[in-house]
């Protein structure tokens, strides 16, 4: 983790408008050339976050610092902790936003942190806490991925499978967490050797994900012996779409 003695220098030429409304109106009570510091970190942050997640993490923790009372900087830092791997950071910072926001819809993510630092019991207690409370649909799906890969982590590997096909069969969501749930799905029959019950629920995954966040394809062709670098960006094939009792049929 990078210390506040050799943290990144904040870009000084950057165009401000890369950067959310929302964050720059929550900014407006900060000193203007604090401010101004911040908003080259953020900027910084997310530019780098792709290529270079060490990078990204050490310029969100920056900002955070010069107003870690800002609840939109620690969601940054926690994020982009996160996304380099730094799971006990993003812990500290997610349970940090929970209380200064009340919001539940981080017990998912903090649930998450606990399971990648080697905690899968502590991450099924704050599951616990998460079937309890009033989630986003997006973060309910979240909630069964996390608690299904606890009980994975505890080679508990039928009850995942059984997690998954409820979620897949009850819960409604929007369409790129309704992808993840089905390709979460399709992986863990394919761990358990249902290559043909793998492929129906990666090429439903695709059909919701328009944008290809995920590699459904390249699983599909791999399934089919086909070698992914070769196949075409758009290949034809059937669309599974859910049905009321959560089957995919063409």
């Amino acid at each position: 983790m990078t210390s506040a003695a050799d943290e990144p220098m904040a870009p000084l030429d950057f165009d401000e408008k890369a950067l959310p409304a929302s964050v720059r109106a929550e900014l407006r009570g900060v000193p203007a050339d604090t401010a101004h510091i911040i908003e080259g970190h953020l900027v910084a942050a997310a530019e780098l976050l792709d290529e270079d997640p060490a990078q990204a993490n050490a310029h969100a923790q920056a900002a955070r610092r010069h107003a870690p009372r800002l609840p939109v900087l620690r969601e940054v830092a926690a994020d982009t902790a996160y996304q380099a791997g730094e799971y006990s950071s993003a812990l500290n910072d997610y349970r940090a936003l929970r209380r200064m926001t009340g919001n539940d819809n981080f017990l998912p993510v903090i649930a998450d942190c606990e399971r990648a630092l080697g905690r899968p019991q502590a991450a099924l207690r704050l599951i616990r806490e998460g079937l309890e409370a009033e989630l986003s649909p997006s973060q309910r799906v979240e909630l069964v991925l996390v608690q299904a890969g606890a009980r994975r982590d505890l080679d508990q590997k039928a009850e995942a499978v059984r997690l998954l096909r409820d979620a897949v069969k009850n819960l409604k969501a929007p369409t790129e967490a309704t992808a993840r749930l089905h390709y979460a799905y399709a992986e863990s029959l394919l761990e358990d050797g249902d290559t043909e019950g793998a492929r129906k629920w990666f090429v439903s995954a695709r059909s919701h994900d328009p944008a290809n966040f995920l590699d459904c394809q390249d699983r599909i062709d791999i399934l089919d012996g086909k070698d992914p670098s070769e196949a075409p960006e758009a290949a034809d094939d059937m669309v599974f779409i859910e049905t009321d009792d959560g089957e995919a049929q063409q």
